[in-house]
């Protein structure tokens, strides 16, 4: 078995759980490309036989990347594995040319599964091979290089893969493509919050709901930050029978809060092996730039780990902005967790 696969995902958790899923003794050679400028010159040199992509990337992403193999017919088997699960991204890589769709975090079963369907791997096989050879994992072997994952890292993927549960809520809901951006990681302090958030330099007003959450050895705030240019249109959408007034605004809110707070922390605490109880959500503010609206951050001094998610909807002028803020008691928590899945 001579299979040459390339591994291409922004981030370094994925690679090394995606590497790990793949059977001893299956590929000669493993690659790996960190966005898809990089597969692309992999990929025209000939270098693969067989690629697991991601979608969500800096540079050029998975759906560019099919659109290249595509015009280009490079030959090359492609499956996509992601964390946006929405209906219509799973459509469009098809049409695009990939083989299959493999949502993320990656199980092994089922990677498994379609090696054996597309005739990559057959069971036992190469188990045998790799006992006789004395093989480890793809990840202890020599022609595999060493991954290491910082906790930016793996936040940035457990946000990616939450994201993509909320997402495709929000898109089964609406009838709707959200598009998915990635997910931004920073350690900041509190009173420098508005100065990390994307939405906050410019002259547009907001409004804001908040909810907490805590689990055992973690703890937080979800913020939603909605754009009151896109109130409208997001009522119309959710099928109101008014569009407009302060009322309306108010159920906007907190509809959207229940959407996306509900399914990405669920999303997050599923990654974390634990459940989160969540506060009663309210209002911080109405109509008011964001600034104004995150004073009430800057009379504390802790450190935060911040979290942001920009939700866009394709063809619609709608724009909100997800910050889930994890307190600093929650750091030993989430150390101890990366440790345990990178060991």
């Amino acid at each position: 078995m001579n299979t040459r696969i390339l591994i291409c995902d922004d981030s370094a958790l994925a690679r090394k759980q995606m590497a790990r899923a793949l059977p001893a003794g299956l590929a000669d050679t493993i690659l790996f490309a960190n966005n898809g400028v990089e597969a692309l010159v992999k990929l025209r040199a000939g270098e693969a036989d067989l690629m697991f992509l991601d979608l969500n990337m800096p540079e050029m992403d998975g759906y560019q990347v099919l659109e290249h193999v595509l015009a280009e017919d490079l030959p090359i088997m492609t499956i996509v594995v992601s964390g946006d699960i929405q209906p219509e991204a799973r459509e469009r890589v098809r049409k695009l040319g990939a083989i299959d769709f493999i949502k993320k975090p990656t199980d092994m079963g089922v990677v498994l599964s379609l090696l054996a369907e597309y005739g990559f791997y057959r069971p036992g096989e190469l188990e045998s091979t790799a006992l006789s050879d004395g093989a480890l994992s793809p990840d202890d072997a020599s022609h595999t290089p060493e991954i290491s994952v910082s906790l930016n890292d793996y936040l940035q993927e457990i946000a990616n893969v939450a994201m993509g549960r909320s997402s495709d809520l929000l898109a089964r809901l609406l009838r709707v493509f959200v598009k998915q951006p990635i997910p931004k990681v920073a350690f900041i302090a509190n009173s420098e919050l508005h100065m990390a958030i994307s939405a906050a330099h410019d002259s547009d007003t907001y409004s804001a709901v908040c909810q907490g959450f805590t689990g055992a050895g973690i703890a937080g705030e979800a913020l939603l930050l909605f754009a009151d240019a896109s109130f409208r249109e997001m009522a119309e959408l959710l099928h109101y029978e008014n569009f407009e007034g302060a009322s309306v605004n108010v159920e906007v809110l907190m509809d959207m809060s229940s959407i996306l707070f509900g399914a990405f922390l669920k999303g997050m605490g599923d990654q974390l092996d634990l459940e989160l109880g969540l506060s009663h959500p309210s209002v911080l503010g109405q109509h008011r730039q964001i600034t104004d609206l995150l004073e009430h951050q800057n009379s504390r001094e802790e450190q935060l780990l911040c979290i942001e998610i920009s939700y866009t909807l394709e063809d619609r002028n709608i724009q909100c902005d997800m910050l889930v803020l994890l307190t600093e008691d929650s750091v030993p928590f989430l150390e101890q967790r990366l440790q345990y899945l990178t060991d």
